[in-house]
């Protein structure tokens, strides 16, 4: 997201480089969706894979409107995968999600318009984005749910309680702002100091009274992380990988040298008493609430 929105100007020559450096770390798995950019971070994905497109798995997303309603109408999601496979310049998505849930569209439909595209094969997997148990069940009574994609981190802990129904119907867990939207990366500043193009301006996490608490717990992160040779963001993707082997976190980077950071997590090994001395840290999770009031999820 973070190439084409969100996080100030977008950068599509940076981008490109990490994707393209990320894969010859070894990342198979990259995320976009029509909603960053309105096709643009779709191309730029498109482009960035070419060469190798048959070796990964490209995840995109329908379901947002231009003035940010909603839109999961069968028909709709049809016209968003032909835009998508175009922008991409592909013949077939890997996993297409449900980016919200839409109020006024049973997920039943949904699943039912995915299930005719996985058949016609242009999209291989189903996932879900920011939903609850009865939600996955009902879907998955229609077309199988691979995945869900609902932020996780080291200061977000709440989709926790989503993790048994994931378990009894063999989902698996796609975190996305593992890094806490940057904050885990230890260059975090208050939100005055950010853009207004950049959505840490308005965050919660990022205000003062909860800035000053965040800070503290990363700073006593990066301590432990700097023990064990490691950066804090490397600390906060481990934790991640450490909590369960289905989950497959996203760090979003535009940078090639952050991927290069990022991957080396996969070599952090954390122990029992690692786990014990974060969770002394962050018991529950940071300060501040991850969206405004009336756009976090309710997960039904």
């Amino acid at each position: 997201m973070g190439i084409s929105v969100a996080y100030g100007a977008a950068d599509p020559e940076g981008g490109t480089s990490a994707i393209q450096r990320a894969y010859d770390l070894g990342v198979t798995f990259f995320d976009t969706a029509e909603v960053y950019g309105w096709g643009e971070n779709e191309k730029v994905v498109g482009r960035a894979v070419k060469d190798f497109r048959d070796d990964v798995v490209i995840a995109t997303k329908f379901g947002w409107t231009r003035d940010y309603g909603f839109d999961s109408r069968p028909d709709h999601i049809r016209e968003v995968v032909e835009n998508s496979l175009r922008y991409l310049g592909m013949d077939h998505i890997d996993v297409l999600y449900q980016h919200r849930p839409d109020p006024n569209v049973p997920i039943e439909d949904v699943a039912g318009a995915v299930k005719e595209l996985i058949e016609s094969g242009k999209v291989k997997y189903f996932g879900l984005s920011e939903v609850g148990p009865q939600t996955m069940r009902r879907a998955h009574a229609v077309q199988p749910v691979s995945v869900l994609q609902t932020e996780y981190s080291l200061f977000e802990r709440e989709v926790e309680v989503l993790f048994p129904a994931l378990n009894e119907l063999g989902i698996g867990f796609v975190p996305y702002s593992p890094l806490g939207r940057g904050f885990l990366t230890g260059t975090a500043k208050p939100a005055a100091e950010y853009d207004v193009t950049d959505m840490r301006s308005g965050d919660a996490r990022w205000q003062p009274g909860n800035f000053e608490k965040n800070v503290k717990a990363t700073r006593q992160l990066t301590e432990l992380a700097a023990s064990k040779d490691a950066t804090v963001a490397q600390l906060a993707l481990a934790w991640l990988l450490a909590q369960c082997e289905h989950i497959v976190p996203i760090p979003g980077t535009r940078s090639a040298k952050r991927v290069e950071e990022n991957v080396g997590a996969t070599d952090l090994t954390l122990t029992e008493t690692d786990l014990e001395r974060i969770k002394e840290i962050l018991p529950t999770g940071g300060f501040g609430s991850r969206y405004p009031e009336g756009m976090t999820s309710e997960w039904e």
